[in-house]
């Protein structure tokens, strides 16, 4: 017990209940400076009153900065990661750079985390690597989704004879000029759909800026890697899941987004994470969601109307492909990457399984994995390898960066690459340079196991984003 002569501590501030941080220096010194010649126990009084109930005391004139003080919104504690990373499955681990190893790992070490892998495409990226599976149990990690929320692939089957596209390549060139547009061009009268008509762009705060820039870039393409291209599919599994003969087919492939919408779910979501989950430094930007908060909620609404637009916007690409063709379709292949999905495991419960980079591969799941734009392509159907999280890679992989890219190749270069290959190409930069990317037969080889191959896509004539002077070049 403090004696009359004795101030409070510490220690007696303690036994009041509060807390041990900046608060309680706060406390002692203005009892030193307002209450010294109080006696001890209506010290202990007034301390106790405050802390009971601060917000009778925020207009007060001595006791209004410790009112302030214990009223405000306390920092929470930064969460530790687990010592050591879960195992996670690597495919094709020769060809993996050190970079996306180490940000696996540290996914890995992620409390909320269950099970992952690593596809033999990966490489790094921000938070999650590109390539990168990770199963969490009731949390959402936005950047483990990704920026372009449900980016796809789509692949239409069209009935023509094999020389189509020698015959037909001008006529086909101007088609996809015609009816693509890519980055920031737009059609003047966008096609309607009923994604814009849902109702999270009212209910969802960070949605209802997003409306009218969606409705204009319906059915167009994003920049970078984006792309539609014509080219040839030879199906070889007379048990394609299309119903169709082994044989040769016209095709159109198209990969692209959610365009503006999902960088910006996806920035403003993850800051909202950040600020409820801090983590250490290296593992900040895997800042989760608690799926059983309001923001987890509204993040897995707006994730999805995002993936959904996405899909949209693939859909009415290929509406105007084929009403140009005058050519009626035979089959769809869809499939998405950087997207979160409720499956559930081994055991039947449910956890949440973000593929950033990388596609579904349940057991009979069919897909579309591109290679690059002088690269064969491959219609799989999934094996549903539990080890991979039932994944497999959305395409080739990226072995340079897109800086490196731009400083190591160039125009002439790529020239004689495409026309060695027999590509046409309209747009693009030197930074999607098809020598940019692994060697998607390597790569395919490394997932043998997650996937059966149902047929092969050759690309014939590519449109992506970019300056196209570089096509002229002698």
């Amino acid at each position: 017990m403090t004696n009359a002569t004795t101030p409070l501590t510490g220690k007696d501030l303690l036994e009041l209940g509060y807390p041990q941080d900046k608060t309680m220096g706060l406390a002692l010194k203005l009892l030193s400076e307002h209450f010294a010649a109080t006696p001890l126990e209506t010290q202990r009084q007034i301390l106790a009153q405050v802390l009971a109930q601060p917000a009778e005391f925020l207009n007060h004139a001595t006791l209004a900065r410790l009112a302030e003080a214990l009223t405000a919104p306390k920092a929470p504690t930064v969460t530790p990661l687990l010592e050591a990373p879960l195992p996670y499955a690597v495919y094709d681990r020769a060809g993996i750079q050190e970079g996306a190893r180490r940000q696996m790992e540290t996914a890995m070490r992620l409390p909320v985390a269950v099970a992952g892998a690593l596809m033999p495409d990966a490489h790094q990226g921000y938070g999650l690597p590109i390539g990168g599976v990770l199963a969490t149990r009731n949390a959402v990690i936005p950047y483990g989704v990704g920026v372009d929320i449900g980016c796809r692939m789509c692949l239409t089957l069209y009935p023509a004879p094999a020389d189509f596209i020698t015959r037909e390549r001008d006529s086909l060139k101007k088609i996809l000029v015609d009816n693509t547009r890519f980055g920031r061009a737009t059609f003047q009268k966008p096609r309607e759909h009923a994604v814009i008509d849902r109702a999270e762009f009212s209910e969802i705060l960070v949605l209802r800026s997003l409306k009218d820039r969606a409705f204009a870039q319906l059915g167009s393409s994003g920049g970078g890697n984006h792309f539609v291209e014509f080219g040839t599919v030879a199906l070889t599994d007379a048990q394609n899941e299309f119903g169709l003969p082994v044989g040769e087919y016209l095709a159109v492939l198209s990969h692209s987004g959610s365009r503006g919408m999902g960088a910006t779910i996806a920035g403003h979501y993850t800051k909202l994470a950040m600020q409820a989950c801090p983590l250490p430094q290296e593992a900040r930007h895997l800042a989760w969601l608690d799926l059983n908060t309001e923001a987890g909620q509204e993040y897995w609404l707006a994730m999805n109307l995002a993936g959904d637009y996405a899909s949209a916007c693939h859909h009415q690409i290929h509406a105007r492909l084929a009403t140009a063709l005058a050519l009626e379709p035979l089959a769809m292949v869809e499939n998405h990457h950087n997207f979160a999905w409720k499956e559930l495991d081994a055991t039947g419960q449910e956890f949440i399984v973000h593929r950033k980079g990388a596609t579904p591969a349940g057991l009979g799941v069919s897909g579309i994995i591109p290679g690059s734009m002088t690269a064969p392509g491959f219609i799989v159907r999934g094996r549903g390898v539990a080890a991979s999280v039932n994944s497999a890679s959305h395409g080739a992989g990226r072995k340079m960066s897109r800086t490196q890219a731009k400083n190591s190749l160039s125009p002439a270069q790529v020239k004689q690459h495409l026309q060695e290959a027999g590509v046409e190409l309209i747009g693009s930069g030197l930074d999607e340079a098809p020598m940019a990317y692994k060697d998607i037969n390597q790569v395919m080889a490394a997932q043998k196991e997650l996937v059966d191959v149902v047929g092969t896509f050759t690309p014939k004539i590519v449109r992506m984003c970019g300056d196209e002077q570089y096509l002229e070049v002698d």
